[in-house]
């Protein structure tokens, strides 16, 4: 449920579009303001949050141009462009070494594994999975708005372009550790009987 937190913004924004997408925009970047500030209230650091942030610039952007250009033609990608946006901040994210899932997984993990290998390359296979996800949907997004395909369509594939790497979110991390631990197991076996 932490990585649904971090997207409140895109789907406050996916909601109240359909009123306007000026104030689809307005309304992704007043709670994104607001899930910034509630975090920096409760204590938590503002470091990893390159997701947070992009979110912020994204629709300040796209909120200006929303409100100076009402009828723009770019009003029809709203679905691409966010997907867009988000496969950006998620592949920016790792080129930085500074994984958008870090930020997310520091909320519930404990301090001491943050600086782990296996605690940062799984939060590059996650991130790598979401910013994955991101890209396919949103050029999926793009085909579907210049055919004039039915909303029904972008509603499916918006909501599998978040389903299924949330899926594999909740399943990679314990197998992860688990074949990490198997792996320290047969080493250790290794190694001691070597020392015999």
């Amino acid at each position: 449920m932490n990585y649904l937190r971090s997207f409140i913004p895109w789907l406050v924004f996916a909601g109240v579009s359909s009123a306007g997408w000026q104030w689809g925009a307005l309304a992704g970047l007043v709670s994104a303001v607001v899930l910034l500030l509630t975090d920096r209230a409760a204590g938590l650091s503002l470091d990893y949050r390159l997701l947070e942030y992009g979110t912020l610039v994204f629709f300040a952007a796209l909120g200006m141009l929303a409100f100076l250009q009402p009828d723009s033609g770019l009003k029809s990608y709203g679905s691409a462009l966010s997907m867009g946006w988000l496969a950006l901040i998620a592949w920016v994210s790792i080129a930085v070494r500074r994984p958008f899932t870090l930020g997310i997984a520091r909320r519930t993990a404990p301090p001491e594994v943050w600086e782990t290998p296996l605690f940062r390359r799984i939060n590059v296979v996650l991130t790598a999975a979401w910013a994955l996800s991101f890209t396919l949907t949103a050029i999926a997004q793009t085909v579907v708005s210049a055919l004039g395909w039915s909303v029904a369509l972008s509603i499916l594939i918006q909501i599998a372009g978040f389903i299924l790497p949330a899926r594999f979110t909740a399943a990679y991390p314990e197998r992860a550790r688990a074949r990490f631990m198997q792996e320290s197991g047969t080493r250790a076996d290794i190694q001691g009987g070597l020392a015999s």
